[in-house]
């Protein structure tokens, strides 16, 4: 890892403001379509610039080698279930709630921990390979009349919000490592309330104020005693 530049700080800030704009953007996405719906096509817009710069820099896809059952179970926990719910969420909640609610994952990530430390099994692995298409029978996105904003907001979920910040995001792992990267879990909270405010006109209540605060003062407190057990 190479000591760390002012780029490299717009580089951190520049992926919050992707993580955290895609809140609003689910939202307006919710308008239209159901949560399989999103998910579904999030990651299919969020594959392009991945799979593209794949073809153009030469990069074998490790996905489609022998071991694709294990690609594709990690896709599922972490990009197909995860998304499905979010989107889910969203169509109950304001988005600058979920930004603070997804911004606790390092503290729910140190609990599990705690329990889980080794490899876990899946057992329904057989069903990864159908859970995308499944979506299509269940919602039947054909038969929708998508606004043109959702319809907007989707392409830019799966093509910024996924592809683009999943590059920018493993761009920062391998120069600045983990540490780094993971202080963008202090900006995205603050920046999917603001954004909820300016492009949804979502209220500011005492509530959400306190649970933003709770939530960086509880990753603040994580990451310290991390720190110190590393130590």
């Amino acid at each position: 890892m190479r000591e760390t530049k002012h780029l490299d700080y717009f580089l951190l800030v520049i992926l919050a403001l992707i993580w955290a704009s895609a809140f609003f953007n689910i939202k307006i996405a919710t308008y239209s379509y159901g949560p399989l719906t999103i998910a579904f096509l999030r990651i299919f817009f969020g594959a392009i610039p991945v799979v593209l710069l794949c073809y153009f820099k030469k990069i074998r896809i490790e996905a489609f080698s022998n071991d694709w059952l294990w690609f594709a179970s990690i896709g599922l926990i972490n990009l197909v279930i995860p998304f499905f719910l979010i989107a889910y969420g969203v169509n109950k909640v304001q988005s600058n709630l979920a930004a603070i609610l997804m911004a606790s994952t390092p503290l729910s990530a140190s609990l599990i921990a705690h329990f889980f430390t080794k490899n876990e099994k899946i057992n329904l692995i057989k069903f990864i390979g159908v859970l995308l298409p499944i979506s299509l029978f269940i919602e039947q996105p054909w038969n929708l009349s998508p606004r043109l904003d959702s319809t907007l907001a989707l392409v830019y979920l799966g093509i910024f919000s996924t592809g683009i910040a999943w590059l920018l995001r493993f761009y920062i792992l391998k120069h600045n490592g983990l540490v780094f990267q993971a202080q963008v879990a202090y900006l995205i909270p603050i920046f999917g309330v603001i954004l909820g405010y300016l492009i949804l006109q979502e209220a500011i209540t005492s509530k959400v104020i306190i649970s933003l605060i709770a939530v960086i003062i509880g990753i603040f407190i994580v990451k310290k005693g991390n720190k110190i057990k590393i130590v």
